[in-house]
């Protein structure tokens, strides 16, 4: 029985060292993937009451621990060497400043907007289609697409559950091809 036991352990233990060992940038690295990021730490679950998205007063945001998050995702890619072709965020303020500290420039791209909240969810099929063609007519010269968007338009298109700051690689059809905690 205790032989089985451990013959159990180190088995479990390969798989972990084949999964520590195991590259996750690698696709990356390659270029001409998507590359979604859930926006860094914001405290809280969808939108306060009162949200004007040109009012970053009126929206759940980045506390401390997000914005260092976006600073590391920032250091995450320029350690691996990973390339950029643009970086594009949803017009949400969280998205936008994890965008900010993590990239510098970036550009604000609506189908990437939220559809959690009842009031945005009739939007996820018109945001869906948009983001499809987009991606359909993007040529990313070597350089990757990096889309900084919500848990909800990552799960719609990849059916990955993100968590603050995870990165989702994907090719252009969307399938994983790896993910990345960063907290």
């Amino acid at each position: 029985m205790k032989k089985i036991f451990y013959l159990l352990i180190f088995s479990q233990l390969l798989n972990f060292q084949s999964l520590v060992a195991k590259d996750l940038w690698a696709e990356a690295k390659e270029g001409d993937k998507i590359i979604l990021i859930r926006h860094a730490l914001a405290p809280g679950g969808g939108d306060p009451p009162g949200f004007k998205i040109n009012d970053c007063k009126t929206q759940r945001n980045l506390n401390k621990v997000g914005i260092e998050q976006s600073k590391a995702i920032g250091k995450l890619f320029n350690k691996n060497k990973i390339p950029v072709d643009k970086v594009l965020s949803s017009q949400w303020c969280r998205c936008k400043d994890t965008a900010k500290y993590a990239f510098k420039n970036y550009f604000e791209f609506s189908a990437l907007n939220s559809t959690f909240q009842s009031s945005f969810a009739k939007n996820e099929p018109k945001q869906l289609k948009q983001l499809r063609t987009f991606i359909n007519n993007w040529d990313g010269d070597g350089g990757n697409l990096v889309l900084i968007t919500h848990y909800s338009i990552i799960t719609a298109i990849t059916d990955a559950v993100p968590n603050s700051g995870e990165i989702v690689i994907t090719d252009k059809k969307f399938n994983v091809l790896s993910t990345i905690p960063t907290d």
